[in-house]
């Protein structure tokens, strides 16, 4: 989806549903693989391995405790998947233009401008992170999972020292409050039917559709 505002939408109504039930989830993975799985790379796959094995070492412990770890599972792991594809699928920008239409050029500007700063850091944070353990291995401090600890510990001190250079040059520049922004979107051929097949998988995951055959009987 090119339109931010279609791409967000959908993937709020396809967590909502994949949270709901094991239906809704097999609905929102179905619009996944019809919609959000073109163009997945090795990289994407990667990047997701790490909270796939999470949730699924969660899911196998509330499974062993008699607890619904097979849906805990299936749920979280479509949730993952089409955050996976939001994160994709987005282009700087994007989350300004949409803060900006939805809430205008005060409380939307600044949201705006929190949303394109945290995505600028993400990306940081995940090439920082491969940079650091790479640098681990190499002196021979540690492979795999060893790293995790002393690579997390450099990374937190980045990231500390990075938000704070962001804040001292927003103070020099005089920034306060609000801004002045023309918002574009864009209009791709999937736009229309990925949020109409969003909003039916939506509507029969969440919506009492049981209860309207029982009563139609």
């Amino acid at each position: 989806m090119q339109d931010v505002r279609l791409r967000v939408a959908s993937a709020a109504i396809l967590s909502a549903a994949a949270f709901s039930g094991i239906p809704g989830a097999a609905g929102a993975f179905i619009w996944w693989i019809a919609f959000g799985s073109r163009g997945i790379s090795g990289k994407t796959l990667r990047r997701i391995a790490a909270p796939f094995i999470l949730i699924a070492l969660f899911g196998a412990v509330v499974s062993l405790t008699g607890g619904p770890g097979l849906s805990y599972f299936s749920r979280m792991g479509v949730i993952i998947l089409v955050g996976s594809w939001v994160y994709d699928e987005y282009r700087p920008g994007e989350f300004m233009d949409l803060s900006v239409w939805a809430f205008g050029d005060g409380y939307g500007f600044d949201l705006g401008m929190i949303a394109e700063t945290g995505m600028q850091s993400l990306g940081l944070l995940i090439a920082d992170f491969s940079r650091i353990r790479m640098a681990l291995a190499l002196k021979g401090l540690g492979k795999g999972f060893r790293t995790l600890v002393p690579a997390g510990a450099v990374l937190i001190h980045v990231s500390l020292a990075r938000a704070g250079d962001v804040a001292a040059i927003l103070a020099v520049r005089g920034y306060c409050k609000g801004g002045t922004y023309e918002p574009e979107f864009r209009a791709g051929w999937s736009d229309i039917p990925g949020i109409a097949t969003a909003i039916c998988v939506g509507f029969f995951a969440l919506a009492p559709v049981s209860e309207f055959f029982i009563l139609y009987r």
